[in-house]
C-alpha cells in the first residue's frame, strides 16, 4: 500500500468514487462523514494527506481544516479541498482556513490524481 489519505466526505456517492479512484491508485484510505470525525481521526490515524470537503454536517469542512492546521503536530499535513462551491472566493477561503489545495466539484480524476502526486512521496 502506499501512502495514507484521510477522504472527509459525506456524501455516500462521492465517497464511493474517491475511494475506487485512490484504491485504484494503491492509496490507503481512510474514511469521515463529517468534520468532526475527520478531525478525530487525523490525530488518531495520521494521514499523509486530508481530501477535505467543505460542505459537511456537525463541523464544515473549513472549520476542520483550521483545528487539525492548528495542530502541531498535524499541521504539515496537506489538506486539499473539495467542494462543489466553485463561487468566486472560496478558494480564497478554503486556502486562508489552511487548506494547501483546492479541487472543485464534479471532480477531474487526472486533475487530482496531478494533485496527489504533487504533493505525496512517490
Amino acid at each position: 500500500m502506499g501512502s495514507r489519505i484521510l477522504v472527509v466526505e459525506d456524501n455516500a456517492d462521492n465517497r464511493v468514487l474517491i475511494m475506487d479512484v485512490l484504491d485504484s491508485m494503491d492509496y490507503e484510505v481512510i474514511i469521515a462523514t463529517d468534520g468532526e470525525e475527520g478531525v478525530k481521526k487525523a490525530h488518531a490515524e495520521r494521514p499523509d494527506l486530508i481530501l477535505m470537503d467543505i460542505s459537511l454536517p456537525q463541523m464544515d469542512g473549513l472549520t476542520a481544516t483550521r483545528r487539525i492546521k492548528a495542530t502541531p503536530e498535524l499541521q504539515h499535513i496537506p489538506i486539499i479541498a473539495l467542494t462543489a462551491h466553485a463561487m468566486v472566493g472560496d478558494r480564497e477561503r478554503a486556502l486562508e482556513a489552511g487548506c494547501d489545495d483546492y479541487v472543485s466539484k464534479p471532480i477531474d480524476l487526472r486533475e487530482l490524481a496531478t494533485k496527489l502526486t504533487q504533493y505525496l512521496p512517490s
